[in-house]
């Protein structure tokens, strides 16, 4: 009996060996031959622990210590890796996360065909259980869950419900100018740092524009989720320990106490509209109030039965607008004024182009629909300096993109920046501020316009829902700063474009303000 036993430990012993040996050496060995085998090229896989990390943190270590020259070259310095890759072994090409292949694909057709996921054969990677505490909402969701998701809240984005948020943009936008005039009142200019300045006002901005009424309990719930952000990129950037959130160390308890705060008070302001929108008490002129319209029912329910979004899934889709939105616009509003102040004779055109559509004014949804110049800035602003400078999935299933077979478990690496900045698409002038590439519209701004590489927003059916949002936000907000101001360069300003969740300044954004 004693053999019989120590015989079937024996054998689960190896059977265990060998499993472990076949996820560490055997599949991904597999892999990587059948990658060759259709001609595609990339790091040799080596049985060392952490994949390419090494040498990724190694580039990024070198490329972020010191500034760039003042130009628009930036991929070096953000994504030193990922252009490494393309660089040695083509554009489809392929690295190493630990034992998980990572395909980089930098082609415009390709990227539409993962992107359009007819299939369903593509799914976001695994998540890190830490980032699950900061949403569960549409960006986050898979397959049935994320189609329920996304046909409830993709009414609420349309531009004809956005429009009367118009109001709240001008309100957010007047205090930062006031406090920003205040500073000059008694000097023709002064120097201002415009990356912390922007994140208030986006912050502000979504808090009023997602809450309406409720705008002071929407400024808590960004203070605290924003501690709690930081707590959640501090645990990530440590050694992935399975369970090591649960022991109940300082930070764990107080992400815990953070998210169980910003839980209780969402519910409470989610539930308070309910309730006034059915009682007639409240208008629909919120964010909030028209995905519960859109929602079909004024008050969520405690279960999905019927198709429509539970209190629970309600509060999760109002934690991604303040993830999403705030952190993505607070960006592209920065590069665009750092851009703008190393080429005035745009801010010029912008400034001109906004006094005669304002007459005056603040801007409204009639002078913002004659935006020309200012939103071929933003567009190029956007390609130049995309807020999300890669977009990621996975293979969930064995599929075929093109004439690629993929099998099932790869991770998929789409280079939004490296294909912003590419000359085979832009033309030789890719690196320079050319907003006229837009005169035309998106569809005809590259010079491969078939291809049409453009991808600030993502593509196809997760396409980013906020992007209406963002645009009218950034171009009342650049708009409103265009009245009051002109501003330059300071000579304090390092040029260090870096990435931490979204695409930022390094060491800020000092520009010189002048008022008009």
């Amino acid at each position: 009996m004693d053999k019989f036993v120590l015989y079937c430990v024996l054998v689960l012993l190896l059977w265990l060996l060998g499993k472990v040996w076949y996820s560490i050496w055997g599949k991904p060995k597999w892999v990587e031959r059948q990658l060759k085998r259709q001609g595609i090229a990339g790091r040799p896989y080596k049985l060392l622990p952490f994949g390419d990390m090494k040498e990724l943190v190694k580039l990024l270590t070198e490329a972020w210590s010191k500034p760039i020259r003042l130009n628009h070259q930036i991929v070096q310095r953000v994504d030193p890796f990922t252009l490494d890759i393309v660089q040695k072994y083509g554009n489809i090409s392929y690295s190493w996360g630990w034992a998980t292949p990572r395909l980089i694909i930098k082609d415009p057709e390709l990227m539409k065909q993962v992107l359009s996921n007819k299939q369903g054969h593509f799914q976001k990677p695994p998540l890190n259980p830490l980032i699950l505490i900061l949403t569960r909402g549409l960006q986050s969701l898979e397959g049935q869950d994320w189609a329920r998701h996304r046909h409830i809240i993709n009414p609420a984005f349309h531009l004809d419900k956005l429009k009367v948020m118009i109001p709240e943009f001008r309100t957010s936008c007047k205090e930062m100018i006031e406090q920003w005039k205040q500073m000059v009142i008694n000097q023709e200019n002064c120097e201002l740092d415009v990356w912390p300045q922007l994140q208030k006002l986006t912050a502000d901005a979504i808090s009023r524009a997602a809450f309406g009424t409720n705008y002071e309990q929407g400024k808590k719930i960004f203070r605290l989720q924003k501690e709690l952000i930081q707590l959640t990129l501090e645990a990530m950037q440590t050694f992935y320990i399975p369970g090591l959130r649960f022991v109940p160390t300082r930070k764990n308890l107080r992400r815990k106490k953070l998210d169980k705060e910003i839980t209780a008070i969402l519910r409470n302001v989610i539930q308070m509209k309910a309730n006034a929108l059915k009682t007639g008490q409240s208008r629909v002129d919120d964010l909030l109030g028209i995905l519960l319209q859109c929602n079909n029912q004024n008050s969520p329910l405690e279960n999905a039965s019927n198709g429509n979004l539970t209190i629970e899934e309600v509060k999760e889709e109002c934690k991604a607008f303040y993830l999403a939105g705030q952190e993505t616009t607070s960006s592209w509003l920065t590069w665009t004024i750092i851009v703008l102040a190393m080429h005035p004779d745009w801010q010029e055109k912008a400034r001109q182009e906004v006094l005669q559509a304002c007459q005056n004014k603040e801007p409204d949804f009639e002078a913002v629909t004659h935006f020309k110049i200012v939103t071929m800035i933003l567009y190029e602003v956007l390609r130049l300096y995309p807020p999300v400078i890669a977009l990621y999935q996975h293979t969930c299933k064995e599929t075929k993109i093109g004439e690629i077979n993929l099998p099932a478990g790869v991770d998929i690496t789409l280079p939004t920046l490296l294909i912003h900045h590419d000359p085979e698409l832009w033309g030789e002038d890719a690196d320079q501020f050319k907003p006229e590439r837009f005169s035309q519209g998106v569809s005809k701004a590259s010079k491969d316009q078939l291809s049409a590489g453009f991808f600030p927003f993502g593509w196809g059916p997760r396409t980013c829902i906020g992007q209406n949002f963002a645009m009218l936000e950034a171009k009342v907000a650049l708009a409103m700063i265009l009245q009051n101001f002109s501003f330059h360069l300071s000579p304090s300003y390092s040029h260090a474009p870096y990435t931490v969740m979204t695409l930022q300044p390094q060491h800020g954004a000092q520009i010189i303000l002048h008022k008009l």
